[in-house]
């Protein structure tokens, strides 16, 4: 279906509502997202994620666009020149096309972490670019799951999908209730659940991150706090491991997305 009228309100989801309206879209039950690149869209798919339209570029469409369409089933394709997509999204759509999808029920905690021995919890982290960065490297480096509070970037934002390479549709997650306190209820949940806790901090008490107790753990959930800040004191408290990451040249920290690629990298190692 070619775009004639870029104020088409069927294109609003693409262009004029922001995320927070496209997660809310249908309350009271889940809304939708933007996936962009074949790639992600395939990954999507394979998760069982309902497409609901298309926006591409009106151009020939190559192998792997064309598979990805013959997946989405009888949907709309709206398509359009690049200059009017550019005028519509506001970027180039370099990646050939987006796929607007629904969003599914969050599983439980239980159901994340049923058989998992290694997953990370991420504690108010709100920047969609290093929620989308952890989550590659959660897949990549041998993270079974990934649990986040509330407060985190939603790992559905069209920003974080894109970053992740859409390993957010790879890798089991789940949002913690409003009501879970990390420092106290989240701890407990994770203790019943076998999981031994090591909280990624710079303490008097923090140990290196290949220590051999902590390495030797069955079970372990790794926690990363918000860009800055870090974790909360109370949360850092209720661990049963502080972690620092060993550096030099006076560098005491790194941003939270490069700490997780090497913390997952070193104990996810089992």
């Amino acid at each position: 279906m070619k775009i004639a009228d870029i104020k088409a309100p069927e294109l609003d989801i693409y262009a004029r509502l922001p995320e927070v309206q496209l997660l809310r879209l249908y309350e009271p039950k889940p809304g939708i997202f933007i996936a962009e690149s074949p790639i992600v869209i395939e990954r999507a798919l394979d998760a069982g994620y309902e497409p609901v339209s298309v926006l591409a570029e009106e151009r020939q469409m190559n192998e792997m666009e064309l598979s990805v369409l013959a997946r989405c089933g009888d949907i709309p394709v709206y398509t359009a020149p690049m200059e009017v997509l550019k005028e519509l999204t506001g970027f180039a759509l370099i990646r050939g096309m987006l796929c607007a999808m629904k969003r599914k029920q969050l599983p439980s905690v239980a159901q994340v972490c049923e058989g998992a021995k290694r997953i990370a919890v991420l504690e108010d982290v709100v920047n969609p670019t290093n929620v989308g960065a952890i989550f590659r490297s959660a897949a990549a480096l041998h993270m079974d799951a990934v649990l986040l509070t509330g407060a985190c970037s939603n790992p559905l934002y069209r920003r974080a999908i894109r970053v992740s390479m859409g390993t957010v549709f790879q890798i089991p997650w789940t949002i913690l209730d409003d009501k879970i306190r990390l420092a106290d209820t989240g701890m407990t949940l994770l203790h019943e659940m076998g999981f031994r806790t090591a909280a990624m901090a710079l303490t008097d008490q923090s140990v290196s991150i290949d220590d051999p107790s902590v390495m030797a753990e069955e079970k372990l959930a790794i926690i990363l706090g918000t860009e800055g800040a870090g974790l909360q004191k109370e949360t850092i408290a209720a661990s049963d491991y502080t972690v620092r990451i060993p550096m030099s040249h006076g560098v005491d920290s790194l941003n939270v997305a490069a700490a997780s690629a090497v913390a997952f990298w070193q104990l996810g190692r089992r």
